[in-house]
Order: structure tokens, then C-alpha cells, then sequence
């Protein structure tokens, strides 16, 4: 690994496995935000081997998120494939198919070998393409929501592209390829180059969907259309692995290789999100939404389009802070706790959790605007900057954590508020990420929505459902309906009808607060825009 995938910690879970059992496994590999996570499953979906990797983000430059995609990306998949193989002593061979996903709405330039030749560009937290987005909007003036399904924003593929032919010119013109990490993943693994329609949709307007083919004419200005991966669905077998991803690896040659997908779309197929109605809240590094309809829903604040599973759409929606605002909180005002965890006390974050809970509802009347990285869905803003406001010499860090832990969860309420409007119905919240460990951070979610919301028990996250969508895709399982049997809601949090009027009151103020500050945001931003 380079130093950009400097490994922090690593975790596994499960039992040893016989060697040559004669059983069948799927693998699932995601590729996240702060850590990779592998999950291999027997053939009743139970997970057999659960492992993680800890990555770094590099954030060199205010505005720009970006990662090593050999270094972290295909040298945590490879870590990831050898130790599931090694800690369970299975035969290679038993592995019937291989799922894999990554973070969506990302940029990486590649040789024909499937090389970076740059630092993937991340997906809508890295708003470095400011410039390429306006030139966009002024190209498509009138029509923007026409062809992009939604007003443009930084988690367009399209200006990235552009932002690479403007600004490293030499690296757009040596590209053989751009790809979104699973798309990097599958080529490296198989030497096939391909992009699932559901992810495609975020590369508007370089594909023609009603064709099913690359637009042509939507490249001119932004890249050649042979730099761009054909079409597929997220569960075709893109090809299998070549013999030398197979010793990078450990896999068998010949292993089939899922197209993949994103993250987050993985993530909500790891909770049973199957039916119209249902949505994923993803609360992660940021925190994702996935609303399935059984119809095209028009909602210019959000990214509308199709979904992994067949004759079904999604309404998508994603935040750019959550897990990492409670990280730097982590670092910064907890550097006792982090240090009694190396000395083998509890986990910082359990003591931020604890911290928390101690303070009742609406934090002492302290407000945070989470918008540490500017602000995605459906704010669309990505010069919002973070504020903590309300500040008295009674407040500690635990009034601090917990008015951190709210304003993520008013961000949460604010997409519903959009469902609501539009008259869509939400008939099942599942609640999935490493936010669903944090009591205190879940409670809110239920108490901000009013609604009851559900865990699975098994919480390995997009991993797990790469493994499922594997199952799927090798015809070991052959509908959907059967993995719906699989995965069940298990866990049920209520809201607590006490906390309505705090958190009511405190989701007017936490949206005026915004509307009051959002022109000094901008303006903080305007030396650095220019």
C-alpha cells in the first residue's frame, strides 16, 4: 500500500471453515468512504467471514476529496480477498461469484492496463469542478433538469471529466478510460470495462439510456466516447478473473465478476429495500438515501433515476457530513479518550456516544449546522459552511456532541420533508452504517421523523450486499422475491412522542439558521473562488 492507504486497524469476524467443504460462497467487497469491508457468505446468504480495512481521504486543497485508486482502492480489495481466504481456509475455487462496489459519483483516469493515472476524484464532497459545473449550466441553459434529471451539482461525473481536461491536460489526453470505482475494480479484476446503468446516471449527459449506448454527441467538449465503459446491469457477470488478478488476489482464475455498483446502492439491497415505499438511510462518513417508487419521480432536489432490481426506481439523496463531523469531533475534542482507547480503554466514540446521552434533547439550546464539507442534498450548496452556534460558558463538549448528533439528524428529517411534499408515500425507514451503533444518534433519527425505524440484524452493510447481488447474479438465487425472504427487519426503534416539541422547534431553527448565514458562507468562500 502507498501512503495514501495507510492502514489504521483492521477488524474480522466469523469461523474457520473446512477447507474443500464442497459448499458454494459469494464474495462481497465494498470499497467506503474511511474503510473497505469484505463479506463472504455461505450459500443460505449467512455470513461465514466478515473483514475491514481502515483507508485515509486525502483533502489537500480545501474543497478537494480525493484517494490513491491503486493504492487504497485495488490494494484493499487484494488485502481483503487474502485474509477471507486465509482466515476461513477455504479452497479458492469455492468461491461461485464475487460482487463488489465503491463509492459512487467518483472520477478516476486509467491506462489500458486500468492504472490511475491521477488521484480519484471522490464523489459530491469534492467540489474542485465549480467552474466546469457553470459551464455545463450555461451549455444546457433551460435544460438542465431535462438532461440531467436534476439541477447540477457536485456530484456530477460529467465536470469532473472536464475538470481533468481543463486543469491536467496531459493525464485527460493519456486516459484510455474515466471509471467509478467498481467500474476500476471489475476491470483490474477481469479486464472488462463496464458501469451499471444505475450508476451511469450520474455520468449525464455521456450516455443515451434509451439506446443503451454511449451519446456521442453528449461527450463533445468533455471527453471521446472510447474513454468511457459500456452499459450493464449491476448483477451481469462482467467477465471473470484473469490470471493475473488471480495471483494479486488469491482468487481462482476463471472466478465470474459482478458488474457492481455503488456503495450505497449495495448498501440498501443489504437491507432488504426491495419494494416501492421502502428507503435506506445510510448513515455513514455522510449519510445516503435510496426511495424505491414503482414510477419516474420528477424532484429537481434530489437524483432521480433507476434502481439496481429491475423495473424499479429510485429517488436518491446523500449529505456530505455525518460519520466524518463525529470523527473530527473525535480527534479534536477527545484526544484523552482516543488515548485511553490505545492504552486499552473504552472506544472513543462509545465515550462520545455516552457523552451525549447525557444531555438531554436539543442539546441545551446549542445548534450545529453540520455542513463541515458544504452541503449536498437537498440544499445543492457546496460553499454551506459548518457552524456550532449558541455557545455559552455552560456548554461542554457533551452539549457539543449532542447538538452534532441533532443537526445530522435535521438533515435526515429534510429529506422526508421533501417525500412529503412531493405526496410519496415511505412506508418502511431502514437504518443501516456504522450511525446505527450509536444509540443516541438512531434515537434521534426516530424522534426527528416521528416514525418508527428498523435495523437488520445482520449490519455488515454494502459488502453484504455485494455477496447477495453475487448470488443473484450466478443464479444460485434467481428472483429477488427469494432474497427478501433472507433479509428481514429485525430491530425496531420507536420515537418518543416527549421529544416532539424540542425537535420540532429545533428543526425550524436549525433551517432559519442556515438561511441567515448561508450569504456569509459564501462570501468566506469567495477569495477562494476566485
Amino acid at each position: 500500500m502507498t501512503a495514501g492507504s495507510r492502514a489504521t486497524g483492521t477488524r474480522a469476524t466469523g469461523t474457520r471453515s473446512q477447507a474443500g467443504d464442497g459448499r458454494r460462497y459469494y464474495l462481497g467487497i465494498d470499497i467506503g468512504t474511511g474503510q473497505s469491508k469484505a463479506a463472504l457468505v455461505d450459500e443460505t446468504c449467512t455470513p461465514v467471514r466478515v473483514c475491514s480495512v481502515e483507508h485515509d481521504i486525502q483533502n489537500p486543497r480545501p474543497g478537494w476529496y480525493q484517494m490513491d485508486a491503486d493504492g487504497v482502492w485495488w490494494g484493499d480489495f487484494c488485502t481483503l480477498c487474502q485474509r477471507v481466504i486465509t482466515e476461513t481456509g477455504i479452497d479458492p475455487a469455492q468461491t461461485a461469484c464475487v460482487g463488489l462496489s465503491a463509492l459512487g459519483c467518483d472520477c478516476v483516469p486509467v491506462d489500458a492496463a486500468g492504472h490511475a493515472l491521477a488521484p480519484a476524484v471522490l464523489y459530491g464532497i469534492d467540489s474542485r469542478a465549480s467552474a466546469q459545473i457553470a459551464w455545463l449550466k450555461a451549455r444546457y441553459a433551460g435544460r438542465e433538469t431535462e438532461v440531467f434529471g436534476h439541477e447540477l451539482c457536485s456530484s456530477d461525473v460529467a465536470p469532473k471529466i472536464r475538470w481533468f481536461r481543463d486543469e491536467m491536460p496531459e493525464v485527460w489526453e493519456r486516459a484510455d478510460k474515466f471509471l467509478t470505482g467498481s467500474s476500476y475494480l471489475s476491470m483490474r479484476l477481469t479486464g472488462q470495462v463496464t458501469i451499471d446503468r444505475y450508476l451511469a446516471e450520474d455520468w449525464m449527459p455521456l450516455y443515451d439510456f434509451g439506446a443503451d449506448r454511449i451519446d456521442e454527441r453528449g461527450c463533445e467538449g468533455i471527453c471521446r466516447p472510447d474513454q468511457l465503459a459500456r452499459l450493464a446491469a449491476a448483477t451481469d457477470i462482467a467477465g471473470t478473473v484473469t490470471a493475473r488478478a488471480a495471483g494479486e488476489t488469491g482468487l481462482a482464475a476463471g472466478t465470474p465478476v459482478l458488474v457492481g455498483t455503488g456503495d450505497s446502492g449495495a448498501e440498501a439491497i443489504s437491507t432488504g429495500v426491495f419494494l416501492p415505499g421502502d428507503i435506506m438511510v445510510q448513515m455513514g462518513s455522510t449519510c445516503y438515501f435510496i426511495y424505491l417508487s414503482d414510477h419516474r419521480v420528477r424532484e429537481d432536489r434530489f437524483w432521480p433515476g433507476t434502481f439496481i432490481i429491475p423495473d424499479t426506481w429510485a429517488l436518491c439523496a446523500g449529505t456530505n457530513t455525518a460519520g466524518t463531523l463525529t470523527r473530527w469531533m473525535r480527534d479534536e475534542l477527545y484526544p484523552d479518550a482516543v488515548a485511553a482507547q490505545e492504552q486499552g480503554g473504552p472506544d472513543a466514540f462509545a465515550v462520545m456516544a455516552a457523552d451525549a446521552a447525557s444531555v438531554p434533547p436539543g442539546a441545551g439550546g446549542l445548534i450545529c449546522l453540520p455542513y463541515f464539507a458544504g452541503e449536498r442534498t437537498p440544499l445543492n450548496d457546496p460553499l454551506a459552511r459548518g457552524t456550532f452556534f449558541g455557545l455559552l460558558t455552560n456548554h461542554t463538549r457533551a452539549h457539543m456532541t449532542r447538538a452534532a448528533i441533532e443537526g445530522i439528524a435535521c438533515t435526515i428529517a429534510q429529506h422526508f420533508e421533501v417525500l412529503a411534499e412531493d405526496g410519496l408515500a415511505v412506508n418502511k425507514i431502514m437504518c443501516t452504517g456504522g450511525g446505527t451503533k450509536n444509540e443516541v444518534w438512531l434515537q434521534a433519527v426516530a424522534d426527528m421523523l416521528e416514525r418508527p425505524v428498523y435495523t437488520t440484524d445482520i449490519t455488515v452493510g454494502a459488502a453484504y450486499g455485494d455477496a447477495l447481488m453475487a448470488a443473484v447474479g450466478c443464479g444460485d438465487y434467481r428472483s429477488w422475491n427469494d432474497l427478501a425472504q433472507v433479509v428481514q427487519p429485525s430491530r425496531t426503534v420507536e420515537p418518543r412522542p416527549e421529544t416532539y416539541p424540542v425537535y420540532r422547534k429545533l428543526r425550524r431553527q436549525f433551517k432559519a439558521l442556515y438561511e441567515a448565514t448561508k450569504d456569509i458562507a459564501h462570501e468566506l468562500d469567495a477569495p477562494a473562488a476566485q
